[in-house]
């Protein structure tokens, strides 16, 4: 099997790897953060199972899902954070 990256080792095991910071999320992703921003965690679990096929990579998924979620909000709390004004 000829190596498909020149990296081998690690967890991409040679395979390309592309940033979602630079294209998006796919569309069942975004729709997994939508459910999750409303509380829907469960239901967010269900629909992304029957994306990627089992219980244990759609548990890691949401998990990464939600994590991106919390870092996007910090984000936004930190853009918006302005030091309050005196008067």
């Amino acid at each position: 099997m000829a190596l498909r990256y020149p990296m081998a080792v690690g967890l991409n095991k040679g395979h390309k790897v592309t940033k979602n910071e630079v294209c998006g999320f796919p569309p069942y992703k975004r729709r997994a953060t939508e459910l999750l921003k409303v509380s829907k965690d469960k239901r967010a679990l269900k629909f992304i199972k029957k994306r990627v096929g089992t219980h244990i990579r759609a548990k890691k998924m949401r998990e990464e899902l939600s994590n991106v979620l919390a870092a996007m909000r910090k984000a936004a709390a930190k853009k918006d954070g302005s030091p309050p004004r005196s008067q």
